[in-house]
């Protein structure tokens, strides 16, 4: 209980660091925006990390927190390490591909690292068929797998982008991870 209890906290200060982000955002009359991803614009390289932190408004804050609480929940049930591992993986590339290959806009918002997730969530059932991995695919697709449709481009306001790329991402953090702990099986 205590190590759940743990996890969980990280997922709170998570959520309180960009509801403070978000917050001091407005005070700066949104001032903070200019620090997401604006592909092919090398200064904004350093936005990959800050983009997720970055949102356009309550609205858009609130539907991110929601999706990043319950998907890195799940990700927390098998290890610390693996969301650590897998959120640096899944913003870091998602984020490089949406740099090289994004509309020319400023790209914000954790739905990226969201979409990375739910992908997770998913092909790690496929990677690594253990029983909690394909328990947990079972949930997300049964609940959650509308969300496929959120990497189709459908609103220029919204950066199908991010969900796209964050998306591959997580599948290819669940691919990653599936190779290196078969890997390291090996060695022992």
């Amino acid at each position: 209980m205590n190590k759940l209890w743990y996890r969980t906290k990280i997922i709170l200060w998570l959520a309180v660091l960009m509801i403070v982000v978000h917050l001091t955002n407005i005070l700066m009359n949104y001032q903070l925006l200019r620090y997401g991803i604006r592909p092919h614009v090398l200064s904004s390289l350093p936005g990959i990390y800050a983009a997720p932190f970055l949102h356009g408004g309550f609205d858009h804050l609130f539907n991110n927190l929601v999706g990043f609480a319950i998907f890195s929940w799940l990700c927390l049930l098998r290890s610390l390490k693996l969301y650590i591992w897998s959120s640096f993986f899944i913003i870091t590339f998602s984020g490089l591909l949406i740099w090289f290959f994004g509309r020319p806009s400023i790209h914000i918002g954790a739905s990226g690292w969201i979409f990375g997730l739910w992908s997770l969530s998913i092909a790690l059932a496929w990677f690594d068929r253990s029983a909690l991995n394909i328990f947990i695919a079972l949930i997300v697709v049964f609940l959650y797998g509308g969300m496929i449709y959120g990497v189709l481009p459908n609103d220029p306001r919204v950066s199908f982008e991010a969900h796209l790329f964050g998306a591959l991402s997580g599948i290819g953090a669940a691919w990653l991870t599936t190779v290196f702990r078969k890997q390291s099986a090996r060695i022992r």
